[in-house]
């Protein structure tokens, strides 16, 4: 099973209620950044590029709790830098248990086996492991020898210990199809319980920005990947709703919902996208009501969105067309296989 059943029915009863009560724009999944500081640093992510003042920051577990409560979004994705750096990560994981919030704890898995008492297994939480490629080229990407192997120590002791646990990928310009299929068999023996996976689409404050994908090139290199997956030969469990992997193939064309997936931090609520620096809000509420939202998304022909496929943007349109009755069994999929 891909998406944790529990999770996709809470989700379920969450979109549908949103339908009823006429919303238009609605969070899906907050993007809840408590620090930006990481041990790595990987050439697709710009996050340490941030001032040291701003490195040296952290979001307090009451801040994280008033943001949750404010957004309402039924899943929590918490990214950063490294969660694992907080000093107070299992308070805000506990809390966010508590008020019955999908968790994935986005993690290079460097301090996550080390970290695993800090936390007991829960319905709610899921650690999310960055994994670009198998041990060569995952390295690389990090910037780092010997990461791959500790992330997937990590991922064996987490599972054994009864973690759910689910990964993620980012795919470049110039990947090779096959190394991604490798690290897809890979992950799914080693029993991992769902894998995520999106095209890396530029990010301003990225060190390296030669990788990233235009449209055409994204809908080419998904097509190749996810072929074996398509033509039923492969069984991998994804953590995605399916309709979203039908988007990244070309099968279905989607415009972004930059509201599905805000994104909160040290520094506020993001305008309006993670990937863009435009500033930031003081508050949601301003974030929905002050966004000039047509002016985002590939339609808007804003330059900086034409080509951009990333789930954050592109997952909860997937789910809100789910809702479709025509689509319903095509999203099934994603609960049985």
């Amino acid at each position: 099973m891909g998406i944790h059943l529990q999770q996709a029915i809470s989700v379920g009863q969450y979109l549908v209620s949103q339908r009823l009560k006429g919303r238009k724009r609605y969070p899906l999944v907050l993007m809840l950044e408590p620090l930006f500081r990481c041990n790595l640093a990987c050439s697709g992510c710009g996050k340490i590029q941030h001032p040291k003042e701003i490195l040296k920051q952290n979001l307090s577990p009451e801040e994280c709790f008033a943001a949750v409560e404010e957004c309402g979004a039924p899943v929590v994705s918490i990214p950063g830098g490294e969660p694992l750096l907080h000093p107070q990560i299992d308070e805000i994981v506990e809390g966010l248990i508590k008020r019955k919030k999908f968790i994935y704890l986005c993690t290079n898995g460097l301090l996550l086996e080390k970290s695993l008492d800090k936390f007991q297994p829960s319905s709610y939480l899921s650690f999310s492991v960055h994994l670009d490629g198998l041990q060569e080229l995952h390295d690389q990407c990090v910037d780092r020898q010997g990461v791959f192997k500790k992330a997937v120590s990590a991922i064996r002791a987490a599972k054994a210990r009864g973690f759910r646990v689910t990964t993620n990928t980012t795919v470049f310009e110039g990947t090779d199809p096959k190394e991604i299929q490798d690290l897809f068999d890979f992950l799914t023996d080693i029993g991992v319980d769902g894998m995520m996976v999106s095209p890396g689409y530029s990010y301003e404050w990225a060190p390296n920005q030669d990788r990233f994908l235009r449209k055409e090139q994204t809908r080419a290199l998904f097509k190749e990947i996810l072929a074996p997956y398509n033509d039923g030969k492969k069984g991998w469990q994804f953590n995605h709703n399916p309709l979203f992997l039908d988007f990244l193939t070309g099968q279905k064309d989607y415009d972004c919902t930059p509201w599905g997936s805000p994104s909160y931090s040290v520094l506020g609520w993001q305008k309006p996208c993670y990937l863009l620096n435009e500033g930031h809000y003081k508050s949601f509420k301003e974030l929905l009501e002050e966004t000039e939202w047509d002016n985002y998304g590939a339609k808007s022909g804003k330059p900086e969105c034409v080509d951009c496929m990333v789930h954050c943007g592109y997952e909860p349109t997937a789910a809100q067309d789910s809702l479709q009755p025509k689509n319903m069994a095509r999203s099934f999929s994603s609960l049985f296989g």
